[in-house]
């Protein structure tokens, strides 16, 4: 690894260190840092991956975490996500096997009760709420229920 490739690597391990990435947003990084010498910069996300700067089962484990707790978003739009980042099913499945039903299903509750506020007194409400639950990514299932559970304790 010649000097420009040394601190490539330095500064994407710095990176790392702080938060954390997947392979493709790194491969990204790299190719950018390195005016797109693919084989030098597949040769730095090998050893990023080899020394668990870079984990696939990690990020989605925080990703998945940070979107469903925060942002509150629903296990379909987090797979859609996870999947656009070139993350493998195998690892998505376990990453959302983290969040339970009852987490998220507390937490489209409370964003539809915040959103009901918004269409209240509309006679569509109820179909607005599905709706953004639906492009919150949720099962439809679970968000009849919680837009039933919203609009039955008004």
């Amino acid at each position: 690894m010649d000097e420009r490739q040394k601190k490539v690597l330095d500064r994407l391990q710095a990176q790392c260190s702080r938060r954390e990435y997947c392979i493709k947003d790194i491969r990204e990084k790299a190719l950018k840092a390195l005016d797109g010498d693919a084989d030098a910069a597949s040769a730095i996300v090998d050893s990023l991956v080899e020394d668990r700067f870079v984990d696939e089962l990690r990020y989605a484990g925080a990703f998945a975490r940070e979107k469903a707790h925060l942002t509150g978003w629903g296990p379909i739009k987090i797979s859609a996500a996870l999947r656009a980042k070139g993350i493998a099913s195998d690892i998505i499945k376990e990453a959302l096997a983290d969040a339970s039903d009852a987490e998220s299903a507390a937490k489209l509750e409370s964003v539809l009760r915040a959103k009901s506020r918004t269409v209240e007194g509309e006679p569509d409400a109820k179909l607005r709420l599905i709706r953004f639950a639906l492009q919150r990514g949720y099962d439809y299932n679970q968000v009849r229920t919680a837009v039933d559970a919203v609009f039955s304790n008004k």
